[in-house]
């Protein structure tokens, strides 16, 4: 009788290990058309387009008659950027704009990657192609996917591209030499929009790995922050296969229990695996909280309803300064609300800042960039099957202290169970590219080399 017991015992285990285990899910391979209209009969074109960024006189003149215009509200006594941008600052920022921001130089900046342009499910994709000077005798560099976010641009990447593509002539060792390809998102500056509802992260996931693999690479490593990291990660879901490791610095993972985890965590942290410098990203959680929720009204509007504020961000260059700025404020230190310019030029240039929202302007696409939000969110969170399935490629992780919220490794782990490298960084925000070039590029490195070490 007891052996009886035993071995169903054993067999029942076995059953519940065999149906409970993590299955490696893919995201089907699918296919769709995004260009006005329907999909013509016709085969699509597949050429590779050389792109140049341009601009002209009417185009600055027009800029600078609407900054003349602008209307501003005096901002509270002591307030910061509190109350969102502070318009005292703004006006420095106007007068920097118009006086002595030069944008025709920042075209030429623009232009010293190599520009290109293809035609993808129905739309132009846009992206930069930079592979290195010089290489080593005998070696072939490493293609690696650099996918932005919002409110940013593939010009975030500017700073980064050198310590990647020539590491030996900017302080770093030649062993891991990229080949960097960092498209701009549909919709997002000299991407083409979509003319048609549902255009997401996976169909963005998509139409980038189409894009790597007409560039000829079956093999790749993806890295991404922001919607980038979402768009690489559907990516490694989708060709696992093709992705040869994927590395983000922000981690879209829904764990049921992690809110209980948070709450009991300053208690109990060794019981959920919580390090010491976990406990002092995440707790106390309520201030955490707080400073999510003080965070997350654009996303409300942007998941929702787009295009109403877009009618004015669009009409306006000074409101949509003001809009994406503030962002690569707080975004890059929380504590930086408290002073009146938002600590801005502490990490960042008036030149770079301006430059990434003339990217905004002069294309006309901040309302189709904030529909990548509704897109993706506008059915609720965790309502997607990516949202459930694990990421079965090698991955790494780079933990930016002041990034909008933190992710510590077992979280991530239960995302990405191939986690091959965690890092907590010394130092950064959301935008870790655009503010930490070489701190970035030396994780990245880091991975990379973990996984060919395997």
């Amino acid at each position: 009788m007891w052996l009886e017991i035993l071995l169903a015992s054993v067999l029942g285990f076995a059953i519940y290990w065999f149906l409970s285990r993590d299955k490696e899910e893919t995201l089907p391979l699918e296919s769709g058309w995004w260009g006005p209209g329907t999909k013509p009969s016709a085969g699509e074109d597949e050429s590779i387009r050389p792109f140049k960024v341009e601009t002209s006189d009417q185009e600055i003149q027009d800029l600078h008659w609407r900054l003349d215009k602008n209307r501003l509200s005096p901002p509270l006594e002591d307030s910061g950027f509190h109350y969102g941008f502070n318009a005292n600052y703004m006006k420095t920022v106007i007068s920097y704009w118009k006086d002595v921001f030069d944008w025709r130089k920042q075209v030429e900046v623009l232009n010293r990657y190599p520009h290109f342009k293809t035609k993808i499910e129905g739309l132009d994709i846009h992206f930069i192609h930079v592979k290195p000077p010089q290489l080593p005798a005998g070696r072939t560099p490493k293609p690696l996917l650099m996918v932005h976010g919002w409110p940013g641009s593939f010009y975030e990447f500017y700073k980064i591209i050198p310590f990647l593509t020539d590491p030996k002539n900017h302080g770093l060792s030649d062993e891991h030499v990229f080949e960097v390809i960092c498209p701009s998102i549909p919709g997002y500056g000299f991407s083409e929009a979509s003319s048609k509802k549902g255009l997401g992260s996976v169909a963005t996931a998509r139409i980038f790995y189409k894009l790597m693999l007409r560039l000829g690479f079956q093999e790749f490593y993806a890295q991404g922050g922001d919607w980038g990291s979402l768009i690489c990660t559907n990516l490694a879901q989708m060709a696992p296969r093709h992705v040869k490791g994927l590395h983000v610095n922000m981690a879209f993972v829904l764990k049921n229990s992690f809110f209980l985890t948070v709450l009991l965590g300053p208690r109990f942290r060794r019981l959920f695996s919580y390090t010491e410098r976990d406990a002092e990203l995440l707790f106390p959680f309520k201030k955490v909280f707080h400073s999510m929720v003080r965070e997350s009204g654009y996303m409300h509007i942007q998941a929702t309803k787009p295009d109403t504020v877009g009618c004015a961000l669009n009409d306006s260059p000074v409101g949509l300064a003001a809009y994406i700025l503030e962002k690569f404020s707080t975004w890059t230190n929380s504590e930086f609300r408290n002073l009146e310019d938002g600590g801005l030029e502490r990490k960042f240039s008036l030149d770079d800042l301006l430059t990434n929202i003339m990217l905004y302007w002069t294309t006309g696409t901040i309302v189709s960039s904030q529909r990548f939000y509704k897109e993706n969110l506008g059915q609720g969170l965790n309502s997607q099957p990516h949202d459930r399935m694990k990421v079965w490629v090698p991955t790494g992780f780079a933990a930016f202290p002041c990034e909008l919220i933190h992710a510590p490794e077992s979280l991530v782990r239960f995302k990405f169970p191939k986690l091959l490298t965690y890092s907590f960084m010394p130092r950064g925000g959301h935008f870790a590219a655009f503010e930490e070039p070489e701190l970035l590029a030396q994780d990245i490195r880091k991975f990379v080399g973990a996984v060919e070490r395997q």
